[in-house]
């Protein structure tokens, strides 16, 4: 096992379980199931995120309505659907914490490579974002492809920086709805997942403070 892959990606995730868990596929015999955690934000809101868990791990805290703490990695993959490839993101398990209601609980850290120029753009609000598609490297020769949302003085920072430099981020998932029109008919609803940076590291740049990384539940959005 590569501990600096591991390393490289880590979710720490507190929520409640607001889906069963359904099969999702099988890897050497071992079964993986899918659920969505329902993890609170500051504002009273909710982030809805999707979990992968192995057969494994799953006890009698897997159960619809209980309150989860896991820690892992959020990770991407390919998906065909209507003969299109369409990227699917997922939080996946790797260990079952005990519930600790001081902690921040929604956090992770990556540490990748931008692989596609950021895109800046200003909302209605006048608040500065950049998108950012992140690159990070996983064991096997693997990587998950990351989108990341930056605002203010981060967006301004790395909306110039170059495919292939490396970059640090700390921040939240974020989930949100919008819909799609498909035609002048029919309109689809469709969720989306993101990570929202609240620190960054690239080079010397360095953004906010050092607490985050200690899951300080006191941090604003």
């Amino acid at each position: 096992m590569n501990y600096e892959q591991m390393n490289n990606n880590k979710v720490y995730l507190r929520g409640k379980i607001v889906s069963k868990p359904v099969f999702s596929h099988e890897v050497f015999d071992e079964k993986f199931y899918e659920f969505n955690l329902e993890v609170p934000r500051l504002s009273d809101s909710f982030d809805t995120i999707p979990v992968t868990i192995s057969e494994r791990l799953i006890d009698n805290k897997i159960e619809l309505n209980n309150e989860l703490t896991i820690s892992g990695q959020f990770r991407s993959y390919n998906k065909q659907q209507d003969g299109k490839s369409k990227l699917v993101l997922t939080v996946f398990v790797r260990e079952i914490l005990e519930n600790d209601e001081r902690a921040n609980p929604n956090m992770i850290e990556l540490n990748g490579f931008i692989c596609k120029k950021p895109v800046f753009r200003t909302t209605p609000f006048k608040r500065e974002i950049s998108d950012v598609l992140l690159a990070v490297n996983r064991a096997y020769n693997k990587s998950d492809y990351i989108p990341c949302i930056a605002w203010g003085r981060n967006a301004r920072f790395v909306k110039d920086m170059k495919v292939g430099e490396p970059l640090n981020i700390v921040g939240r998932i974020q989930s949100r709805i919008y819909q799609k029109r498909l035609s002048d008919d029919v309109v689809e609803t469709k969720n989306a997942y993101e990570i929202s940076i609240i620190k960054l590291l690239a080079n010397d740049y360095d953004t906010t403070n050092s607490s985050l990384y200690q899951h300080n539940y006191s941090t604003t959005e």
